[in-house]
């Protein structure tokens, strides 16, 4: 540039670069076509154990990728893996994608909490473990596990443990309305049925405290080494599982141990939810009137489900089991924890 030209420059034709901390940010993301596919087998303080491929025999550790921010990951989830996947132990994955959901176990802290939390996903069925005695069974969180698994998609499935201390036949007519599989267990013997009804498939287990949920567990994974507690003199369980984590079965599939809970949360669901696993009922709520809760007089006198029965489309005892059901998810159940 000649001098002549230099003096014909001014302040417009100043160009400043910017610095790193203005530069516009690309919203462009990686798309991960390489990412492998992996199962969440374990949560544990801001890492996630996965099964690569859903194989047992090759777990990683993995953490989430900042452009998946404050997306919830759940033992279940299927995700998509990238970075150091080679099962050294300072090997540290990375997640960057959660596949679709094919089923979800939600429940709330109870039933005025806005805050669902999800327990585990992609289970086939859930496992309600309930003791015949130490500790007495109680219908009402049986009821709320029943609603929760069919507003979720889970297939479930009533688990009655120790019934070398007391017969399942009271609580068996309970549910003889539901087409409910039922599974029923001794102290001191091989839980047979249960492994095979578990074989090859994703299943949660879910139950109070001292039920013997994690005695089953030992049972059904060898060295699975679950911590056993004992019932107090006053019929309560004392927690022995603290985290949720997927453990393989021998015959294939994964059995996924939850912590034991005493109560059982269900702000998340509406009745129509519930009505849904109902096939022969579905249909008929369709013509009740908006806003109907579907549980009958004095609460919905206008309720149609009524007429079901009386042109015997229903069972008096089927229309009962799940109003049943929704009383529990209405807290109107005294018994519901």
């Amino acid at each position: 540039m000649s001098k002549r030209d230099w003096r014909k420059l001014d302040e417009s034709d100043v160009r400043v670069r910017p610095g790193k901390g203005t530069r516009p940010r690309s919203k462009r993301r990686p798309e991960h076509a390489d990412a492998e596919v992996a199962m969440v087998v374990g949560v544990d303080r801001g890492r996630w154990r996965c099964a690569m491929g859903g194989d047992p025999n090759r777990v990683v550790t993995a953490m989430r990728a900042r452009e998946l921010g404050r997306t919830p990951i759940v033992v279940g989830d299927q995700v998509g893996l990238v970075g150091d996947t080679s099962e050294q132990p300072d090997a540290l994955a990375r997640i960057v994608r959660v596949g679709d959901r094919a089923s979800v176990l939600r429940r709330t802290a109870d039933d005025t909490d806005p805050f669902e939390r999800v327990v585990v996903a992609n289970a086939q069925q859930l496992i309600i473990v309930t003791a015949l005695a130490e500790p007495e069974p109680r219908t009402g969180f049986i009821d709320r596990c029943l609603v929760a698994a069919y507003a979720g998609g889970l297939v479930p499935v009533l688990c009655l443990t120790k019934s070398d201390l007391a017969s399942p036949d009271e609580l068996l007519a309970a549910y003889a309305e539901l087409d409910l599989p039922v599974v029923v267990t001794r102290s001191d013997e091989d839980p047979e049925a249960l492994r095979e009804r578990m074989a090859g498939r994703l299943s949660a287990l879910i139950g109070h405290s001292g039920v013997g949920k994690s005695t089953l567990v030992n049972k059904l994974v060898p060295h699975a080494n679950r911590a056993v507690g004992v019932v107090s003199g006053v019929g309560k369980g004392r927690h022995t599982s603290t985290q949720t984590v997927a453990l393989p079965l021998p015959e294939g599939g994964w059995a996924v141990d939850t912590p034991g809970i005493r109560s059982f949360g269900l702000a998340h669901i509406t009745p129509d939810d519930i009505v849904a696993a109902f096939p022969d009922m579905k249909e008929a709520v369709e013509e009740c009137p908006p806003g109907c809760g579907h549980l009958g007089a004095p609460e919905d006198p206008d309720c149609v489900l009524d007429d079901l029965v009386s042109s015997g489309a229903a069972t008096t005892g089927r229309l009962e089991s799940l109003r049943r059901l929704l009383s529990s998810r209405s807290g109107l159940e005294e018994h519901s924890d």
